[in-house]
């Protein structure tokens, strides 16, 4: 199976868009999406065409292929929107032979072995890290980018990891999942 895994969509129609047509393009049998989907957040200032209601469309256009998990901006009127689900607080994913836990990153998964993978989004810069007992990965950030880093997702293979600029559509990180 081909993942595209991204996170903190913030309620940017743009950077939504964006995300949606790079799903489409790029060939992943599944859209992972790590929470903070509508609602940019006290800390946050409004992202670029910041419309929830767009939104909420052009996720619901993909909710037979969506996977969700609940960030720490989504809410229960979030979920009466949006038409998956996406209020669990994590999900588990076979990736490469691994097991892989999918959280937005505010809370960490209790049930964490030597050897999995745990990606996250939530801090909104890609990241790539042993943090034994497992190797930590974050997507970045659809449309809040933090610390110089690109408006981003990341296509995850059994074989590779690879993170996408979605202003561009081009890759600039590649790892091996191991």
């Amino acid at each position: 199976m081909k993942y595209l895994i991204a996170s903190d969509i913030h309620g940017s129609a743009y950077y939504c868009d964006l995300l949606a047509g790079f799903y489409r393009r790029c060939g992943a049998d599944r859209l992972v999406l790590l929470g903070d989907l509508l609602y940019h957040g006290a800390r946050n200032a409004l992202p670029r065409d910041y419309d929830t209601v767009s939104c909420t469309k052009i996720l619901n256009g993909l909710k037979r292929e969506i996977i969700a998990v609940r960030g720490n901006c989504d809410s229960e009127v979030d979920q009466m929107v949006l038409e998956f689900p996406m209020m669990a607080d994590y999900a588990v994913l076979q990736l490469g032979g691994k097991t892989a836990f999918l959280a937005h990153g505010h809370k960490t998964p209790a049930c964490l072995r030597e050897g999995d993978l745990l990606f996250n989004g939530h801090f909104h810069v890609p990241a790539f890290e042993l943090r034994p007992p497992v190797r930590y990965i974050n997507c970045g950030s659809v449309s809040i980018p933090k610390e110089g880093s690109p408006h981003a997702c990341l296509l995850a293979e059994a074989d590779a990891l690879t993170w996408y600029d979605l202003t561009t559509g081009l890759p600039f990180r590649c790892e091996k999942p191991v």
